[in-house]
């Protein structure tokens, strides 16, 4: 395993502080901040034509046991052959063989074990995004599982944390609101690869609070994963890794450190589906699992009298009342969880999930077919939750978190450019906070370009951006931020639940990868 010194050298011969001063394209996929900050990589095999193919609903997980207080799930992270792109097999790095990974399903006052075992040819670490969860369970970076066949040596080193051979048991109390949550990959230097390479899947917390309500359930509740990924000309997933053992040296090549975009938009690892759903409300859980791409998402066209997209839930589960969109930003790591009545819509009309920063084909997402009308007993209800707001007034500390890109000095003494933390890239020795349990902190994050923010277990609220309150996606619990080039978002976190080593990061996975991240040591 590659340690700080390692990433920070590599850093030093891309240059990213040169780049970072005269942002732009290629850096910018858009302007005005309107869309992401990376490269778009082109594929070189012929792709299909949008809507040709089905969704798919990733498989779901059965527990291997059940006890009074506790469900037990294995897991097998294993090299797979799969079928994206017609007539090509492409081989991905897969929880049980499958991308996006099996959904795991957990109900609050149960816990859930998940084993994990790395049958993959490199060192695995498993995060579970958005999870309230004791540090030793979280994933941190260097808490590694080791590949069961022994290939490869235990590691040694400053930056070695609580490693296991072969297999992890990861213990999740689930003592949370309900909530879209997802699972990845979180290996130091080589998350944003790792997770290209098909480590991602979603795991559904539901409560007593969210069961009582008349939502949309079973076929008519629908997770949907997008991500874009670009194919080489035998259907093998490309990626500019300077190592593609992913084993010694991380990072990307040349201007890809700003972020990796594919060319090709996958729903749950479909390119360009289409879905055929009856005339009644759909819940769709939108995650952005891509590294580096926010997504606009739009219905084209819009039923009549507009706000089509009913948001009742964010990254920590529901809001306190619905809220109509006719369009919703997501950016990487994020999740929104929105109602679409089809019956809005006449039979048989062809509804495309449009991603409005998106330019060419990845301005599609995927089609809906629209089909009869049939009698649905959901509703939206006009009041979902009890979502207590935070003020600045509850916060016993502010900080100030500057996210960007510049000069860091490295272990032995090397001045090398990479993206950083408050002028600091990320070291496992490395403290830029130290919240006390139970408290409540206002952190201004402060932005270059995009960075979408990502803080493990503590949850928060957005109270404002620049000098205005927060924005339209802002609103409820979240635990990941979208923050844009020159802008202050301030937020206050609530640090309960467990003391120990947390990481927050951006979730611009090339610009995690690349030393954007920073430790918080509660206690």
């Amino acid at each position: 395993m590659s340690g700080g010194v390692t990433r920070r050298r590599v850093l030093g011969a891309i240059g990213v502080t040169g780049a970072a001063t005269a942002v732009g394209v290629p850096w910018l996929s858009g302007i005005g901040g309107a869309s992401s900050t990376g490269v778009q990589l082109r594929s070189e095999t012929t792709l299909p034509e949008p809507y040709t193919q089905a969704l798919r609903r990733p498989t779901q997980l059965a527990p291997t046991r059940s006890d009074a207080t506790t469900d037990y799930y294995e897991v097998t992270q294993r090299v797979a052959r799969v079928r994206i792109l017609p007539g090509l097999d492409t081989t991905v790095w897969a929880y049980q063989g499958s991308f996006p990974g099996p959904t795991i399903r957990s109900r609050r006052g149960r816990t859930t074990v998940v084993r994990h075992r790395n049958e993959l040819p490199v060192p695995t670490v498993v995060h579970l995004h958005g999870g309230r969860t004791p540090a030793q369970h979280d994933g941190y970076p260097v808490d590694l599982i080791m590949p069961a066949d022994g290939s490869l040596p235990h590691p040694h080193g400053d930056h070695v944390g609580d490693v296991r051979h072969g297999e992890r048991d990861y213990i999740y109390p689930m003592d949370q609101r309900a909530a879209t949550l997802w699972y990845h990959d979180h290996r130091m230097d080589f998350t944003g690869p790792a997770v290209w390479r098909g480590l991602a899947g979603f795991h559904l917390h539901t409560d007593e609070e969210e069961q009582r309500l008349p939502l949309p359930t079973g076929d008519r509740d629908l997770p949907l994963l997008l991500a874009d990924r670009a194919f080489t000309a035998d259907g093998s997933l490309a990626y500019p890794s300077l190592d593609p053992t992913l084993l010694t040296t991380p990072g990307v090549r040349g201007d890809h450190v700003a972020g990796v975009l594919g060319d090709v938009v996958l729903v749950n690892g479909v390119p360009w589906p289409q879905a055929e759903v009856p005339g009644a409300r759909h819940r769709l859980r939108l995650l952005n699992g891509a590294n580096a791409r926010r997504f606009r998402v739009a219905l084209h066209p819009a039923p009549p009298g507009g706000g089509g997209l009913v948001q009742i839930g964010t990254d920590q589960g529901l809001l306190a009342a619905p809220v109509p969109h006719d369009a919703i930003e997501l950016a990487p790591g994020q999740r929104f969880d929105v109602v679409v009545d089809f019956a809005r819509y006449p039979a048989g009309t062809l509804v495309e999930l449009v991603n409005e920063f998106g330019d060419g084909r990845t301005e599609q997402v995927m089609r809906f077919k629209v089909g009869e009308r049939v009698d649905d007993p959901t509703s939206i209800p006009e009041v979902l939750s009890e979502v207590a707001p935070l003020r600045a007034a509850d916060a016993v500390v502010t900080r100030t978190m500057r996210f960007g890109a510049g000069n860091v000095v490295n272990s032995v003494g090397d001045h090398v450019s990479g993206w950083k933390i408050n002028g600091l890239g990320f070291s496992p020795d490395a403290v830029h906070a130290a919240p006390k349990l139970g408290t409540v902190e206002v952190w201004q994050l402060v932005s270059d370009l995009h960075h979408p923010v990502h803080l493990h277990l503590a949850p928060f609220q957005v109270l404002r951006r620049g000098n205005g309150g927060p924005g339209p996606y802002d609103l409820g619990w979240k635990d990941t931020v979208d923050l844009r080039p020159a802008e202050l978002v301030e937020i206050a976190a609530r640090f309960d639940g467990y003391p120990g080593r947390y990481v927050f990061h951006c979730h611009n996975l090339e610009h995690e990868d690349m030393a954007m991240m920073g430790n918080m040591v509660v206690s």
